[in-house]
């Protein structure tokens, strides 16, 4: 049975940093491209960030690029999101997906084995 549990989040202010954890058991993060995807009330989820299973190889949604990083620890079966700059556009709850779909971050993702979510406000 796969368990994805998530950490961090909270409130900030803007132009603060915060950083998501997401710890999963029964799947290995290694064989999987996993990642990040956001819902603010009222909005769809969107995908923020995905990495490969293999070679590390990153995708950002255009509106987090260059504030966000993904990254992931196989040996700890762990995925972090580093999150700088936080606008107040950034305030959604955030989930990870243990399984992208695929071990590429493909276009359009089939998300799997989601985390509990986790609550990022970011005050102006």
């Amino acid at each position: 049975q796969v368990q994805v549990v998530q950490s961090g989040g909270g409130l900030v202010q803007a132009g603060g940093s915060l950083k998501l954890s997401c710890t999963v058991s029964g799947l290995t993060l290694a064989d999987y491209a996993v990642g990040w995807f956001r819902q603010a009330p009222g909005k769809e989820r969107e995908g923020v960030s995905c990495i490969s299973a293999h070679f590390g190889r990153t995708w950002y949604g255009d509106s987090v690029k260059g504030r966000f990083t993904i990254s992931k620890d196989n040996d700890k079966n762990t995925l972090y999101l580093k999150m700088d700059n936080l606008e107040p556009e950034d305030t959604a709850m955030y989930y990870c997906a243990a399984d992208w779909g695929a071990s590429t971050c493909i276009a359009v993702p089939v998300p799997h084995h989601w985390g509990q979510g986790t609550q990022v406000t970011v005050s102006p």
